[in-house]
């Protein structure tokens, strides 16, 4: 029994296991190197923000060259050209918002469902995660929260005005994530990471998220069926 016990549940070096982080490695690098820069977009549509949305931005630098050092670490290189194209619409939506001026777009695209996306994500990682990987993605999680809690913060301060353009805005995008998971499931379940782990950590995050932000349970539901129609 014993030493069943001692054999790895994942073997990081197989090239099955370093296939398949090849793409979810490339998928967190090129969404914090997105983060970066949406929250820099986002420090030019509130320039009373400007100085707590910069340093959002260079934590999000910092986490990327993270990430990137847990892919050496593996001697993976990160499959950059996936991620760009899996995070394509979710980008476009932004950009386009960003465009238009639309500033509760813009922060329910990046400060609430990709930051809900990353921690959760993390969240299901770091139990199965190798060593190296733990450590930083443990540091990093951290900080997603503090990401997160500036847009609860803003949207709540801001949430009447708000809230058409934000039921709005989760229609138009909650369902991009449940296709963006469902393009990844298998990559995630060879690291470990189960899909229904996955979305039932989204779901969490993002629920709270709206209620912080001032939606009753029956509207959250509601915004919620339009991601879980597409999981």
């Amino acid at each position: 029994m014993q030493q069943l016990e001692s054999i790895p549940k994942y073997d990081f070096h197989s090239e099955i296991y370093k296939d398949a982080y090849s793409r979810i490695n490339a998928i967190v690098i090129e969404g914090e190197q997105e983060a970066c820069e949406n929250y820099v977009k986002l420090a030019e549509l509130l320039p009373d923000s400007q100085a707590e949305l910069d340093r959002l931005s260079k934590m999000e630098s910092r986490h990327k060259k993270g990430f990137e050092a847990c892919g050496r670490n593996l001697d993976v290189i990160p499959d950059l050209g996936f991620a760009k194209q899996f995070f394509s619409q979710l980008h476009g939506n932004f950009q386009r918002a960003a465009t238009e001026g639309k500033v509760v777009t813009c922060l329910l695209i990046q400060a609430l469902i990709i930051e809900c996306f990353a921690i959760a994500a993390y969240n299901v990682y770091i139990p199965v995660a190798d060593g190296f990987a733990r450590k930083i993605t443990e540091g990093v999680v951290k900080d997603e929260y503090t990401h997160l809690n500036y847009g609860e913060t803003w949207l709540k301060d801001h949430f009447q005005p708000s809230k058409s353009e934000l039921e709005q805005a989760n229609r138009q995008n909650l369902p991009l994530v449940w296709k963006m998971l469902n393009q990844v499931a298998k990559d995630a379940l060879v690291l470990g990471m189960e899909k229904e782990a996955l979305v039932e950590d989204f779901m969490i995050q993002y629920g709270e998220a709206l209620s912080n932000i001032g939606f009753t349970t029956g509207e959250i539901m509601r915004m919620s069926a339009y991601g879980l129609v597409s999981a």
